[in-house]
This record gives C-alpha cells, sequence and structure tokens, in this order.
C-alpha cells in the first residue's frame, strides 16, 4: 500500500489519504482508517484517566480493608472483653472447668452450658458480629452459631489459653476471612483466683472484593464521569493548539514532510546551512558540509565556533548582502546566495545556498585570456592593415625614401614597448599580455606605459595565471574608462614586494567617486550602459575574486585618475 505522499504509477498524482481512483479493490480495503491528532490526544487521555482511576481505586480498597482491620478489630475486642468480664460467665466456665475434673453434678453443668449459649447468641445479635464463640478451658467449643463446631477443639491462631493475654487479628474459616479477637476469662474463685476458664472469641467478616467494588461503584462512576469530561475538553484544547502550531497538519502528514525535506536536502547538489537570529547552524545538508570541510556535528553550533573566513562569515552573517556572491573557501569558489526567514513579520533567521563554482570560474579565466588575445589579434590585425595601406599608397606615389622611414618609425616604436616589457618582466605569460594591450591601446590611440619601477622574474604557473588575468582586466578597465579616440595614458607595474606581486594601474581619465570605491568590485555593476552584445560588471568583479582566492586584496584610489593597487600573494595564505 502506498503511503500518504507517494506517488499513483498511472497518474502520478500525490494523494493525502494514500488512495487513488487507479487503486486496485485489494489496496482500498486494506486501507486503515487514520485516527486525527485529536482523536489520539483524546485516546491517549481517557487511557491515563482509566489507569488513574485503577490505580485510585486500588489505593482505596487497600486503605478500605486496613480500616476496616482496625476499626472492626477493637469492636471485636471490645465485644470479648466485655463477655469476659461477666460474673454469671466466669461462674459459668468455672463451673464447666469443675465438671471435667468430676466436682460438679452433671445436671448443674448442663444448666450453665444452656447459660453460656445464651449469652453468646445474645451477644452476636446485639453487637453484629459475625460469630462470638466460647471455649472452655480444654480448648473445646461450648458456644457457637455453627452446631459443628460445638464439642470440637478450636484452632486458634494465638490461643490465649497459653498466653493468657488477648489478642487481634485476621483469621479464615471455609475460606472466608475474618477479623478476630480472643480475650481470656478468668476465674473469680478464690481457690483458683487468675486461672483461665476459658476464652471468647469474636469475629466479624471482612468483605470481599466485589463487595468493596459493589460499595464504591457510585463514587467511581462519578469520578469516572468527571475525569472523563475533563479528559476530553483537555484533549480537544491541547489538539486545537498543537494544530494551530503545527498549521493545522496531522502527524503523519509533518512525518511525510520531514522525511521528504530530508531527502531533499541530502539529494541536492546544491548546499544548504539554516541559522537562527544567534547565528547558530539549525539545519546543514551534506553537500555544505563537504563544500565548508565542516564537521558532522556542526548543527547545534555557531558560525564562530565553527572558524570559518571572514568573507564567507560575512556572508552568512548578513554584514555582506546581495546576490550571487563569490566568495574563495580554500581551493575552491563558492557562489552563496542568503535569504533571511520571516514568520509574520518575526525574524527567525537565514537561509544559504552555496553552489560550487570553481570549474565556471577557471573556464572563465580561460575564456578571459582567449578574449584577450583575440583583441590583441584584431588590435594587430587591424593597425597591420592599416600599415600596409600606408605603405602601398607611398609606393603608389613613388616616396620609396618615406616608405623606408615609415617603416623605420614603426619598428623602432613596437621594439621600444617590446623592450620595455622585456626588460623588466621576465614572465612570459605577463610580457606576452602586455605587449598585446599595448596594441589594443594603441589601435584607440591611448599611450601604454610600463612604470620604470616595474620588476617581475619568473614565478609559478598558477600566480602567472592570476597576475594575467588581474594585469589584463585592469588595463581593459583603464582603456575603457579613458575612451576610444581620446588621448591618454595608462600606466602598470607590476613588481615583486617581499612575498607578495603588486599591481598597480593608473590612468589619466576621471576617476572613481570614492562612495563607489566598494560598488566597483561587484558582479555586474557598471558606470556605463550596457551593451547587449558585451556584459559589463565582471572584470573587476573576477579580479577581486582573484585576489581573495589567494588571500590578496585590491583597492582604488585617486591621484589625477583612477589609481588600482592589487596585492597577490605568492603562496596562498601568506596574507597578513
Amino acid at each position: 500500500m502506498r503511503g500518504p505522499y507517494d506517488r499513483c504509477h498511472v497518474c502520478e498524482r500525490k494523494e493525502n489519504i494514500g488512495l487513488c481512483a487507479h487503486d486496485t479493490a485489494e489496496e482500498v480495503a486494506n486501507v486503515r482508517p487514520r485516527i486525527s491528532l485529536a482523536g489520539q490526544l483524546l485516546a491517549l487521555q481517557l487511557g491515563i484517566v482509566c489507569m488513574v482511576l485503577i490505580g485510585v481505586a486500588a489505593v482505596s480498597l487497600a486503605q478500605s480493608k486496613a480500616d476496616f482491620s482496625r476499626t472492626e478489630g477493637r469492636t471485636a475486642r471490645s465485644v470479648a472483653e466485655a463477655m469476659a468480664a461477666s460474673t454469671s460467665l466466669r461462674e459459668a466456665l468455672e463451673n464447666q472447668r469443675l465438671l471435667g475434673r468430676g466436682e460438679l453434678d452433671y445436671r448443674t453443668t448442663a444448666d450453665q452450658t444452656v447459660y453460656i449459649r445464651t449469652v453468646a447468641e445474645n451477644t452476636r445479635s446485639v453487637s453484629g458480629s459475625t460469630s462470638v464463640i466460647v471455649v472452655g478451658s480444654d480448648g473445646i467449643v461450648i458456644a457457637s452459631p455453627d452446631p459443628d463446631q460445638l464439642a470440637k477443639p478450636l484452632d486458634l491462631p494465638e490461643s490465649s489459653l497459653v498466653s493468657r493475654r488477648g489478642w487481634v487479628g485476621e483469621a479464615e474459616h471455609d475460606g472466608e476471612k475474618f477479623v478476630a479477637a480472643q480475650v481470656p476469662v478468668l476465674s473469680d474463685n478464690p481457690q483458683s483466683l487468675g486461672e483461665v476458664v476459658g476464652v471468647v472469641v469474636v469475629s466479624r467478616r471482612q468483605p470481599s472484593l466485589l463487595d468493596d467494588l459493589r460499595s464504591a461503584m457510585p463514587n467511581l462512576l462519578t469520578y469516572l464521569g468527571i475525569a472523563s469530561a475533563l479528559g476530553v475538553l483537555g484533549s480537544l484544547l491541547v489538539a486545537r493548539r498543537v494544530k494551530r502550531q503545527t498549521l493545522g497538519l496531522e502527524p503523519i502528514e509533518i512525518t511525510g514532510l520531514v522525511e521528504h525535506r530530508d531527502a531533499l536536502l541530502h539529494g541536492i547538489k546544491e548546499g544548504v546551512i539554516a541559522l537562527d537570529r544567534q547565528q547558530t547552524v539549525t539545519l546543514i545538508n551534506d553537500e555544505a558540509i563537504s563544500l565548508l570541510d565542516l564537521s558532522p556535528d556542526a548543527v547545534g553550533r555557531t558560525l564562530r565556533e565553527l572558524k570559518l573566513g571572514v568573507p564567507l562569515l560575512d556572508v552568512l552573517s548578513g554584514k555582506t548582502g546581495g546576490s550571487d556572491l563569490a566568495v574563495p573557501v580554500g581551493d575552491r569558489v563558492l557562489i552563496l546566495n542568503r535569504m533571511p526567514v520571516t514568520s509574520r513579520g518575526r525574524p527567525l533567521g537565514s537561509v544559504t545556498t552555496l553552489r560550487d563554482r570553481t570549474e565556471l570560474i577557471t573556464l572563465q579565466h580561460k575564456l578571459d585570456a582567449v578574449q584577450q588575445a583575440t583583441d590583441a589579434l584584431r588590435a594587430q590585425a587591424h593597425e597591420f592593415s592599416n600599415r600596409l595601406h600606408t605603405i602601398s599608397g607611398l609606393v603608389e606615389l613613388g616616396e620609396y625614401g618615406e616608405v623606408t622611414g615609415y617603416i623605420h618609425r614603426i619598428t623602432a616604436r613596437h621594439a621600444e614597448l617590446t623592450g620595455s616589457v622585456t626588460s623588466r618582466i621576465a614572465d612570459p605569460a605577463v610580457a606576452a599580455l602586455l605587449v598585446a594591450k599595448g596594441s589594443v591601446a594603441a589601435e584607440q590611440g591611448i599611450e601604454l606605459r610600463i612604470a620604470p619601477t616595474s620588476s617581475l622574474g619568473h614565478i609559478d604557473e598558477r600566480l602567472s595565471a592570476d597576475v594575467a588575468t588581474v594585469v589584463g582586466n585592469l588595463v581593459d578597465n583603464a582603456l575603457d574608462a579613458l575612451g576610444a579616440g581620446m588621448p591618454g595614458w595608462a600606466e602598470v607595474e607590476v613588481r615583486e614586494a617581499d612575498e607578495e606581486v603588486v599591481v598597480t594601474v593608473r590612468d589619466c581619465g576621471p576617476g572613481v567617486s570614492p562612495e563607489l570605491a566598494e560598488d566597483v568590485f561587484e558582479r555586474g555593476f557598471s558606470t556605463k550602459a550596457g551593451d547587449p552584445g558585451r556584459p559589463r560588471g565582471i572584470g573587476l568583479a573576477l579580479v577581486r575574486l582573484v585576489c581573495l582566492r589567494r588571500d590578496g586584496d585590491v583597492r582604488v584610489a585617486n591621484d589625477g585618475g583612477a589609481v588600482f593597487v592589487a596585492r597577490l600573494p605568492k603562496y596562498a595564505g601568506t596574507a597578513s
């Protein structure tokens, strides 16, 4: 049978109750009706009430039995003591004892036996006792309401004939339990003063469990009715409150949502991390743990306890706002999107998604390099074409001497730029890039200078690629700021300082407004109108991303134009 959120194999439709028109009759018959939350709470509450009432009834019956034994035992003892104190009974029992010794006539003793039985029966009737038994000094029953006990020894738990003391306790006869009291009868005869001449036994039958229940039933029913009414009312109120807090969902629906949420969170390729208002991790999936290199017990810990990097911490905590924020984490470049979570206008925390875009950024680096090479080739081809046209025109005019001078001039200018670059920049990739950018600048009528203080030796391939990316994008930004066809200059300085490479690009353009000093590095931000064929706001964002990935930075200032300074540590993690 399908679960509450499983799909039908025919119509692929989810059914909350687990049934569909395409289900077979057997599947429909096997579906058990689910009890609502209110019904479950009501059943649980009634079960608790019944258990409590059973416990109370058991305690009450036990207490009632103890009270009965104590009260009825005192009453039985009082009745027995009153009989034992009777002078007439003492004389009658004394005569019975003398009969046994052969000192009295049988007829006199017979009259005494009738008297003893009469007194015992009268006492039983008046006191309401179950039985009153009188035993002679020889242990033989003289008086008893049960004829089968007469003239037979009485089996007593503790014989007062021997102990000469009274006794109160429980006894059992023919399967019934009694509260019994024994009191010895002492002789008044001067010759045998104080001797035990008999025992009076008074017993009162204990009510059975059924009798106790029958007597307590009215009260129990009253208590059960009151408790049931309170239980039903309490269950309805609790169910109403719980359903309001769970947005009206039943437990089976909540279980389904939790299961589907876990399956979704741990099944998607993007990382997800949720925080509460105290910046404590409340939820994180496997992908986020892998991307951030966290321990599996990250849930319940604050961001500071996780010891994340400052750029990542600023984005997760909301200090850095925006969408599609690129943050370097180790060797990865992650794209983060943070969304605040509120409920009824009250902030609850935030949810941040993480995507690994390392491969995409690497590909973009390569595309930028290709684009730069293409631009350089295009500029060189255009410049070469113009020079060929010039030479061709001079040849047609017969100015052969001028042709020679023109060729020497353009060759010297190119050699001057190439020599300026190669004498200061030893890294082939960076040097080639600067030579190509010189051709692009010359095409736009802009002079590209290499600062005399530039000095760069051979560096490793990864650093060379990063420096080339930074130089190329900063030079493009300077040329773009000056504009094509306008006279101007841009200067590039690339130098090694301690354990880092410093790239400085300045121009004679309008500069950057101080309030935009941080915005210019945001992806998609540009002070110029957008070109549908060429998206803007990418170059400087890429420069900052490359610098941050190497634990460096990039800043902009104004000094007769814009001055961009980028610092790239030779080894990631060495920036102070």
